[in-house]
């Protein structure tokens, strides 16, 4: 029994112009058939205004417009879809790899034991002890076929309860049929059974199916750490002054927060008390904290570094920055993967050509031969040697393998399918900040400077976090000055006094007075300036080489930044790199990267900050040093994990291969097919034959696949702050 239509109504929430959106899990969609038959079912509801699968998220959005819930989970149920509504606690379970896992275990350790009983009856065991292992033989197999099965059995029933078929029908009927042919030969005294085929098949298939979801499980670790960016909530000032904690879904546009030093903005706002300086990475990408006093708009998921403001709200949780983010990614990560779409299409045609084959051989021997039990043995021979096993096992071994090959080489692979997107590459994109460059600030004047200036300036400089001040403390050893006093201003700058003088040290529109709105950062003595001080990002050392690399390939190179035109000029300059763009905030890039996907370009995104998390996820494949922020190490689909851009290349290598050995496992699994099904309707080859010939293919997928020649190439070794670890889901 679904949920009530008041839960439903209380799970939902409006979106304007009259439509509420309901957000449903369906942890059994597991491919385009799937999604096609659930949108389609749910569509065609009265008021339903939208149904839309993200099959990464197993969850199904739904928009209505009427006075009450549609029946939204009885369709589904009668579509063969049990659902529940969507938990965001459901984010940190797997039920379904659980469930994959613990029968891949039972169906191996079931396949393991039958072939045992199976090399004896091999051996020639007179006939008392070949019953004796049959009897074994079913004792073991069929309790663990009928919960390891349940999968393949399960998603068959459902889709031949709708009259269609799918690549678990022909599984589920070759092993059920040999099951049942082997109880009447166990129970008849026959020669032959055939367990050891059933459970066989089952495990190979398994080993697929378990690596598939845990490719697709990958993707998911983008928006987990997208969400974890969301304030839980905040502390509101009501118009009586007092205040109250309220949940981030109840904040509403012109309530006042207060929101401490170290605290996350909840929702985008304007500050209307207090000055700080504020981490915007999220917004812009930049490791510089940027000031904030009266006036100036913060995003939601920024966060507020020094001291602490009182924010107007602008926006609801729904509409904010953050959320907007949230949906970019979410959007992106459907349907990616090429070679699944292929395999759905395969799919399509598989399951009749199967069943007829089967079915033509069974009535071509019963009337050549009339022998039933003849002609069901041929049958379920050809249903068994035309398993898609090594089919199933083409793309996800390859991808297993190419991982290993590229992490041995300093690279973490996130979402095995980007091998094959890799592989389509004609266009690279770079962030600059921490991408191109170290994302570690070098103060570039120190030699213009009096020394005597500069290591007061450090003096000052030790006494705050800014990464300015961690430069300039960097450049020199600060001078031994009595400081009387030292005070941080948050977004501004130090203020010291030292034997009767005062000395600043921030921004020259502060340092040198209200009025004066020179730019830059200088130190200040009683009001006169004794030095600006210059800073920037290190290019990487090989960021030159590696660009020309690119360019040798016919490949374009693009910079995308939030940074300054100048700044973003520079740089492209000293690359060689003709197209950039600055001053880019996250939807920019985002919206960059659809126009050259609508101009047919395949764009590999590589970047490293939160501003670039949508980018990342919405290129068609992404890439981000280990160096980089959480989320977007999280949304990227490889993370190199050593100071070194020569990874790009290195993946792309990787990934030809990889994908080059794909499609020769796609012409292997067929051509297998098409060369054994004759043998098998001629009545050559026996069930047993059938799972063994089986097995040899899949065996044969899985050694092509280890053929990936390990990189002759690695990168340099970790240097700099790079993690100690691996970040978090590395494996």
């Amino acid at each position: 029994m679904g949920p009530s239509q008041q839960e439903i109504l209380l799970a939902s929430h409006s979106i304007g112009d009259g439509l509420q959106q309901t957000e449903v899990s369906v942890p059994t969609i597991h491919c385009g058939g799937c999604i096609h038959t659930i949108e389609q079912g749910l569509s065609s509801l009265p008021g339903i205004a939208r149904a839309r699968v993200n099959l990464s998220t197993k969850r199904v959005t739904v928009q209505w417009r009427q006075a009450s819930p549609p029946p939204l989970f009885a369709t589904l149920d009668r579509l063969g879809y049990p659902a529940h509504l969507y938990d965001p606690g459901d984010n940190d379970k797997d039920p379904v790899l659980t469930q994959l896992l613990r029968a891949l275990a039972i169906s191996g350790f079931a396949a393991g034991n039958v072939m045992l009983f199976s090399m004896s009856i091999w051996a020639g065991a007179d006939a008392a002890s070949r019953d004796l292992f049959h009897w074994l033989s079913a004792l073991v197999s069929i309790p663990s076929a009928a919960y390891s099965g349940q999968i393949f059995f399960r998603s068959a029933w459902q889709v031949l309860r709708r009259g269609q078929a799918n690549m678990d029908v022909p599984i589920s009927i070759g092993v059920l049929l040999a099951f049942g042919m082997s109880i009447y030969d166990t129970v008849t005294h026959g020669e032959y059974a055939y367990f050891d085929a059933a459970i066989s098949l089952l495990f190979f298939l398994l080993i697929g199916r378990v690596l598939d979801h845990m490719m697709r499980e990958r993707a998911r670790q983008a928006v987990k750490g997208l969400e974890r960016m969301a304030a839980r909530g905040a502390v509101v000032r009501r118009a009586d002054g007092s205040h109250d904690y309220l949940p981030v879904n109840e904040l509403q546009p012109g309530m006042q927060i207060i929101l401490a030093a170290g605290e996350r903005v909840p929702v985008d706002g304007r500050v209307i008390a207090g000055t700080s300086d504020i981490d915007c990475a999220l917004v812009n990408g930049e490791s510089q904290p940027q000031a904030a006093g009266i006036g100036t708009e913060l995003q939601a998921g920024t966060l507020n570094l020094t001291a602490p403001l009182t924010l107007q709200a602008t926006t609801t949780a729904q509409n904010s920055f953050l959320a907007e983010m949230l949906r970019l990614m979410e959007a992106a990560e459907s349907g990616r993967a090429g070679y699944r779409r292929i395999a759905d299409r395969a799919a399509q045609l598989y399951a009749p050509v199967v069943h007829t084959a089967a079915f033509v051989s069974f009535v071509g021997w019963m009337l050549a031969m009339g022998d039933v039990h003849r002609a069901l043995t041929i049958a379920i021979a050809v249903l068994i040697i035309t398993c898609p096993c090594a089919l199933a096992l083409a793309v996800p071994m390859v991808q297993v393998v190419a991982a290993r090959r590229l992490f041995e080489a300093g690279i973490m692979v996130k979402d095995g399918a980007a091998l094959e997107r890799l592989d389509q590459i004609d266009t690279v994109v770079f962030d600059k900040t921490g991408t191109l460059t170290l994302g570690q600030l070098t103060l570039t004047n120190r030699t213009e400077i009096d020394p005597q200036h500069l290591a007061i300036a450090a003096a000052m400089a030790m006494h705050s976090r800014h990464p300015q001040s961690r430069a300039i403390s960097a450049a020199t050893v600060g001078a031994a000055l009595p400081f009387s006093r030292i005070e941080e201003h948050p977004g501004l700058g130090l203020e010291a006094e030292a034997l009767g003088c005062v000395y600043r040290l921030g921004r020259a529109g502060w340092a040198l007075g209200q009025g004066n709105e020179a730019a830059g950062t200088v130190l200040v003595k009683d009001g006169v300036q004794l030095a600006t001080l210059c800073f920037d990002d290190r290019l990487r050392p090989d960021a030159r080489d590696v660009v020309t690399q690119l360019h040798q390939r016919g490949l374009r190179v693009e910079i995308l930044s939030g940074d300054r035109l100048e700044t973003v000029a520079a740089i492209a300059q000293q690359l060689g790199v003709a197209e950039y763009q600055a001053a880019m905030l996250p939807g920019g890039k985002a919206a960059r990267l659809a126009a050259l996907a609508a101009e047919g370009r395949k764009v590999l995104m590589v970047g490293d900050g939160l501003n670039d998390a949508p980018a990342l996820a919405a290129a068609h494949a992404s890439m981000a040093p280990a160096s980089a922020a959480d989320i977007g190490r999280n949304a990227a689909d490889f993370v190199f994990l050593r100071d070194s851009l020569a990874a790009v290349p290195l993946a792309m290598d990787v990934a030809r291969q990889a994908g080059k050995l794909i499609r020769q496992n796609f012409v292997l699994s067929l051509g297998y097919n098409a060369i054994a099904l004759p043998f098998a309707v001629a009545g050559y080859i026996t069930p047993l034959i059938a799972a063994l010939v089986m097995s040899s293919s899949s065996i044969i997928v899985v050694g092509n696949a280890l053929r990936l020649n390990p990189l002759r190439r690695a990168l340099p070794a970790p240097q700099g702050n790079l993690p100690d670890a691996l970040p978090e889901g590395a494996e």
